[in-house]
Parts: C-alpha cells; sequence; structure tokens
C-alpha cells in the first residue's frame, strides 16, 4: 500500500517506515505544498489537519501523526505543544533546556514526581474523507540531564518503562532503533495502523 507522508521531518519520517516495514510504502510530502497551521486543541485535531491537507493536494492517501509528550508535574505540558514548547522555531535541544528547567522550578527532584508518558495519534486520510486512527502511549519518567545520542526531539531525556512493567534505566536515545520501536508510542500507534490497513 501507498501512502503519502504528511511530515516534512526526516527523522520522524524514517521510523515511521521502519516501523511500518516493507507493506506500506511511503511517498513524501509534495515539496510545494505549504506548512499546515497546526492549531487544533489535540494530537488527533493536528494530525487530521495535516493529513487532510495532504489527502486533498494529491489525490491520494495520506498519513500523518503527533506527538505529545504529557508531563504530570507539569499538569500534562507541553502536551499538544511539545514540538514548540520553547517556541514556533526551538531546535530539539531548546525543547529539552525549557522542560527540564520547568521541572526544576517546580521542585519535581525524584523520580516520583517527574513521571512522563508520551501519547501518537497516527491517522490514514482517504481523499474521499474516511479516516483510520490509532493511539499509542508509553509510560515512563523524565531523566535529569540528557543521554544518550539515538533518536530525536525528546529522546534523550525520556525513561521508558521495562518491557516488564518496571521502572526503565535507559533513555529512548540509549536505546538502538529496534529497542525503541519495541516499546515506544510511535512503535505501538504505527504497529496499530498497519495491522489494521492489513485488514482492510
Amino acid at each position: 500500500m501507498r501512502l503519502v507522508t504528511a511530515s516534512a521531518n526526516p527523522d520522524k519520517v524514517a521510523e515511521i517506515a521502519a516501523i511500518l516495514g516493507p507493506e506500506v510504502e511511503l511517498l513524501p510530502r509534495p515539496a510545494a505544498l505549504g506548512d499546515v497551521v497546526e492549531d487544533a486543541p489535540s494530537l488527533e485535531g493536528n494530525a487530521r489537519l495535516k493529513a487532510a491537507a495532504v489527502a486533498e493536494a494529491t489525490g491520494a492517501p495520506a498519513v500523518a501523526d503527533d506527538t505529545g509528550l504529557e508531563v504530570d508535574a507539569l499538569d500534562g505540558a507541553p502536551g499538544v505543544r511539545s514540538a514548540r514548547f520553547a517556541g514556533e522555531q526551538a531546535s530539539y535541544a531548546d525543547n529539552v533546556a525549557k522542560l527540564l528547567d520547568a521541572l526544576v522550578e517546580v521542585g519535581a527532584t525524584d523520580r516520583a514526581s517527574r513521571t512522563a508518558r508520551f501519547r501518537t495519534v497516527a491517522l490514514v486520510r482517504w481523499p474521499d474523507g474516511r479516516e483510520l486512527i490509532t493511539e499509542g502511549v508509553v509510560e515512563g519518567h523524565i531523566a535529569h540531564v540528557p543521554r544518550g545520542a539515538s533518536g530525536f526531539g525528546y529522546d534523550p531525556v525520556f525513561v521508558p518503562v521495562a518491557a516488564d512493567g518496571s521502572p526503565g534505566e535507559r533513555t529512548f536515545a540509549e536505546m538502538d532503533s529496534a529497542a525503541k520501536h519495541e516499546v515506544s508510542h510511535r512503535g505501538r500507534a504505527f504497529r496499530a495502523l498497519a495491522a489494521t490497513l492489513r485488514e482492510l
């Protein structure tokens, strides 16, 4: 099956392609398509905005996702604003630095007070308006300092729970891609998406 990707983030596209595997061919986002304003109040809403814009522009089914990091000590922030937590043009490092500073400000010093989860909504939109939506969630906590050189975004500070549900020790950025995909929010969302596409 061929899907046009709505993401222009090469890190994210590579990760999605690896998770979906050879059954799904990801076609690149049209270069002429302008940025889609992600102003929906939810992850699902933002994924829908992106996928609908690409499906309309290409006349082909499009796949999009939106991911949020929800930190309990920050009342669920950055949430839907995760990619822009430190500003519209923020780098990965900018967002991580703001997150760590915010946790210091609220006095979240131990693991129990730094609990968080990553949530991904994956959405396929067909030109006729049909949609397929899946979600993936992984619990964990925020490390005190960035660790590891793999991944992107908040990966250097997010420590997922282990596969058996016990507290994790490694950040996503300290894992190889296979280990990360096995437990990650995006891995869970897109494996569910691939399974449902096979059924269709």
